[in-house]
């Protein structure tokens, strides 16, 4: 490979064309270390503090290394910033002829024959018919039918259920559209790539479904890199383990009503047995109340009316699978039906009885209006292992928050990863922010312990000068959506009654990224979210000068899979609270805190609300931690923080 030193030079190839460039010896560490990384198939864990300019770091060199090179990403919205900005710089900057393609999951490209077929559906819905016209219209001029083109229809609307396929409901080489299928031809154009981007959850997804295209790409390819590796745990969790949505249920009969009407007309008993059992998953809603609700195996298996409404279920989806394996004949698209009426039927059997089960917690999650069962494995190290041992290619972790006070032990017992392995290694590169002088810690003084019924209001009490001396322009992260809505509530009440006038911006109000413009452009707002605004966040400059956390982000223990987690470790002789609750904590924190210095001229303070910081003999592990600033516990520092801060502002000005 190139030396690398040539291309992150203060004068070299990226300088050259990437406007305020400036060579971070870091960076240029990991460039070195991916490289080698890559030229020995072996594993590396990095974790790079803000600042390190990771990206660039490992797209360097995977887009010298000559192999073909896998990038998995946290979300779509960062994929598509890798595809459509990140990766086009670096190319142009490099100048190597790599052909670079984006895959997503099939949901995200319009299905020509869904399409076709919704368009000769009655639709009640106005915007829904006026969302098709702008749908039919994309995909008749489009090259590659991602949905993300669609401009003035809603990612979330409705109608894209009907017009794009699932991994159940797609009916591949047997489509009358399979050679126009918007699907294939990402997957085919994936296959000729250098560089394929794709997201955690298409990557696991096709891992252990072999559904999405990667099972045909991942033979050929040399090196596997994750950014934002940290939420591989949770995402492979997902997918490691088996699910059935009654929401999946009530698609499968709205399918076969459709499917019959089409092929079967004569079978009058299809779609009478589908109503049947669509009332059947709707019924087995209703037998638990409440939405956002989560209930172990053990505990929802005594309730009576939900065994008895999950026996009826299964006792009409098995009538109607026989049904359907008798008319499955007549086209493809009642063929596809039985299939799913029968991974259906063994889910919920196997799920019903906890059978072939072991080493899982079976459990339920009850939405607004669906309900599904989950079968988690208690732990995805022994089967993500088996694919990183399946054939040599390098592997690649990287984020900036792997590690425990440089320790990896936490994220390596989570993904299978052996450090003993002379091919595997894992290493931290602190970030090159002068945080000492750019930050401050503050924990007040005087707060109640976080279960006291009065704590939330406290915090607020707390906050509210620091909001007033940072004049807005502040991040308020909450630990739970509860937590969220009364500190906004209170907060309304306190601007109103001292009359203040910065802004107040609630999570949900908009989505993501509309609400950091109006923060943004606010210049003086308060925003107050949850899980949403803890990573992923990019403020750079004056519009963020305070995050406030309201308490330590702790899983809830009663959570069904955590509990169940926590048991394991503690029964194999093990501190659970030591190996699992507490480097998970730290790593939530970290993201957290990683909101506040975006670059080498923010300032400001994170203020973390929750005294066991100090009161707990572990909360020195959680501040030693995070990024090395000044800490306090005295407002009046806070103040003249901020005072320094303002005339630095003013003197820059």
């Amino acid at each position: 490979m190139s030396n690398l030193e040539f291309y992150f030079a203060a004068d070299g190839a990226l300088a050259q064309i990437v406007p305020g460039y400036r060579p971070r010896a870091q960076q240029l560490e990991m460039a070195q270390m991916i490289a080698e990384t890559i030229a020995k198939n072996h594993i590396l864990i990095a974790e790079a503090g803000t600042g390190t300019g990771k990206t660039f770091a490992y797209l360097v060199p995977a887009l010298l290394s000559g192999g073909k090179v896998i990038l998995s990403t946290g979300t779509k919205t960062q994929q598509d910033q890798l595809f459509n900005r990140d990766i086009h710089t670096v190319r142009a900057a490099l100048k190597v002829p790599v052909k670079i393609a984006l895959l997503k999951g099939r949901a995200n490209y319009v299905c020509h024959y869904y399409l076709d077929r919704t368009l000769q559906e009655e639709l009640t819905s106005p915007s829904d018919k006026k969302y098709l016209k702008l749908i039919k219209r994309y995909a008749n001029s489009s090259r590659n039918g991602d949905k993300s083109g669609v401009s003035g229809v809603p990612e979330n609307a409705t109608i894209w259920q009907r017009v794009t396929s699932t991994r159940e409901s797609c009916l591949g080489s047997e489509c009358s559209n399979y050679k126009e299928c918007f699907v294939m031809e990402a997957r085919k154009q994936a296959l000729s790539a250098d560089v394929v981007v794709v997201n955690h959850h298409l990557f696991f997804a096709d891992v252990m479904l072999r559904d999405e295209g990667l099972s045909e790409l991942l033979p050929t390819c040399n090196t596997v890199i994750f950014d934002e590796a940290h939420q591989l745990p949770e995402t492979a969790s997902l997918f490691f383990g088996e699910s059935v949505s009654t929401g999946q249920l009530l698609e499968l009969a709205h399918e076969i009503e459709i499917e019959g009407l089409q092929s079967a007309k004569d079978f009058v008993a299809l779609p009478e047995s589908a109503l049947a059992m669509e009332k059947a998953a709707r019924d087995l809603r209703l037998t638990i109340e409440g939405a956002n609700t989560r209930l172990p195996w053990s505990t929802v298996i005594k309730n009576v009316e939900f065994r008895e409404a999950l026996d009826k279920l299964l006792e009409r989806l098995i009538v109607l699978t026989s049904m359907l394996e008798g008319q499955a004949e007549r086209s493809e698209g009642l063929e596809n039906c039985w299939q799913r009426a029968r991974e259906f039927v063994s889910k919920i059997t196997r799920w019903g009885s906890q059978a072939e089960i072991e080493g899982f917690v079976c459990w339920i999650e009850a939405f607004s209006y669906v309900l599904q069962l989950n079968a988690t494995p208690l732990s995805i190290a022994e089967a993500f292992n088996k694919q990183i041992n399946a054939s040599p290619r390098a592997w690649i972790f990287t984020s900036a928050t792997l590690s425990v006070k440089g320790d990896f032990s936490h994220y390596n017992n989570e993904m299978g990863l052996n450090p003993k392995l002379s091919t595997v290694r894992a290493v931290c590169w602190e970030s090159p922010f002068d945080f000492a002088n750019q930050a401050l810690l503050y924990v007040p003084t005087g707060l109640p312990e976080p279960n006291n019924h009065e704590y939330t209001e406290n915090v607020v009490k707390a906050a509210l000068p620091v909001i007033k001396v940072s004049r807005g322009r502040a991040f308020f992260l909450c630990t739970s959506l509860r937590a969220m809505q009364q500190i906004y509530t209170m907060l309304l009440e306190l601007f109103e009654r001292e009359q203040l006038d910065y802004p107040l911006l609630l999570q949900g109000q908009g989505s993501r990224s509309e609400m950091l413009e109006q923060f943004r452009k606010m210049g003086n707002a308060v925003l107050i979210g949850s899980q949403s605004f803890w990573e992923g966040v990019d403020v750079r400059g004056e519009a963020l000068s305070l995050v406030i956390i309201d308490k330590l982000p702790f899983a809830p223990p009663d959570d069904t899979v955590i509990s169940a987690r926590l048991e394991k470790i503690n029964k194999e002789g093990r501190n659970a609270f030591m190996e699992y609750q507490l480097p998970r904590a730290i790593i939530n924190l970290k993201q957290g805190v990683g909101r506040l210095i975006r670059d080498e001229v923010d300032r400001g303070v994170l203020m973390i609300c929750d005294q066991r910081l100090i009161t707990k003999s572990y909360g020195k592990r959680i501040w030693q931690s995070l990024p090395p600033m000044k800490r306090t516990r005295d407002l009046d520092e806070v103040q003249k923080f901020f005072l320094l801060n303002n005339e630095i502002v003013e003197a820059a000005q």
